[in-house]
């Protein structure tokens, strides 16, 4: 949409961001955006949101149409694999880069977007986006999730995950070797105090219990299996930091760069593994697991090599 506007003599000596705002009816903050992304011209050449308007002054505006942050975009996500397909639920492999459902500052594909574009339709409420995702994976963690088909299916779900009987079990490759071997960390975690996206243990933070038992042990590494008790955002990866042990490559949580560049990881070596719940109908165990992909499977590789 465009529109032309004559700047009113009662606006003259205003910023132009503050005028802009008032002529549309917009908040101070969108009038911004607009100016920032050359969408306001004057005589044909971008004006600043610093600079001062002049009566009688001509505006040129463009608003350009903008997507819907919570609008589910129906497309084939490279990646997303299969594992179960079941007239209740449907069990997926989720790449690395893809988000559980769309939501505000997302932009990339999301599960419940590759499943419609698979031609899945679920059946349950809650809001649209949020179609049958009864648990969520981080954007930068791969493995096995389930997503709901139908309303009991999600009620089920729902609450096999709120009363835990589900089995989460993830494995990690963290740095150094965590002693004892097989532990349970119980440390309550919250918003990091100095990084919004960022977490850390903190003293008044949701209890999180995370255990842990050693797999195989590289020197510099080890891979861990790990059966979460509750389900915190970035649990795993805050709990294993805390113990100075982090994640190979989660170079947020104080991760060695050198190891990362040398296993070849752009993200933390973490991936949910397996995946048990009883079927939300017949009451039977599902379980159900999930292969490394292949940039975890080259770290590890690298690893077992004693190249690292």
């Amino acid at each position: 949409m465009s529109e032309r506007l004559v700047v009113p003599e009662e606006l003259d000596g205003s910023r132009v961001d503050a005028g802009l705002a008032k002529l549309m009816g917009l908040s101070r903050s969108s009038a911004a955006t607009l100016i920032a992304e050359g969408n306001v011209t004057s005589g044909g050449k971008p004006v600043g949101k610093s600079a001062k308007l002049a009566s009688g002054t001509v505006l040129d505006v463009t608003v350009p149409e903008r997507r819907d942050p919570l609008e589910v975009v129906e497309e084939v996500v490279e990646g997303l694999k299969i594992l179960l397909d079941d007239d209740d639920f449907v069990v997926v492999d989720k790449p690395v880069g893809v988000a559980a459902h769309p939501s505000p500052g997302w932009v990339g594909p999301t599960v419940v977007g590759g499943l419609a574009g698979a031609g899945y339709r679920i059946s349950t409420s809650g809001a649209t986006e949020r179609a049958g995702i009864v648990h969520r994976l981080d954007v930068g963690t791969s493995g096995v999730m389930v997503v709901a088909k139908t309303e009991p299916a999600y009620t089920a779900l729902k609450r096999a995950f709120k009363e835990r009987t589900v089995d989460k079990v993830y494995h990690a490759v963290v740095q150094g070797l965590p002693d004892p071997l097989q532990g349970t960390i119980d440390a309550p975690i919250g918003r990091h105090p100095g990084h919004d996206w960022r977490f850390a243990v903190i003293e008044d933070g949701r209890p999180s219990v995370t255990h842990y038992e050693v797999l195989e042990a590289f020197g510099k590494a080890t891979l861990v299996e790990v059966h979460l008790e509750t389900g915190r955002t970035h649990q795993i990866r805050v709990h294993f930091a805390a113990l100075r042990h982090p994640c190979a490559g989660d170079l947020t949580y104080g991760a060695d760069p050198r190891l990362a560049a040398t296993l070849g990881l752009t993200r933390q070596w973490l991936h949910a593994r397996q995946l048990g719940f009883d079927h939300p109908r017949t009451g039977e165990r599902i379980t159900v697991t999930s292969e490394y992909p292949e940039d975890l499977a080259y770290a590890l590789d690298v690893l077992e090599s004693g190249k690292a």
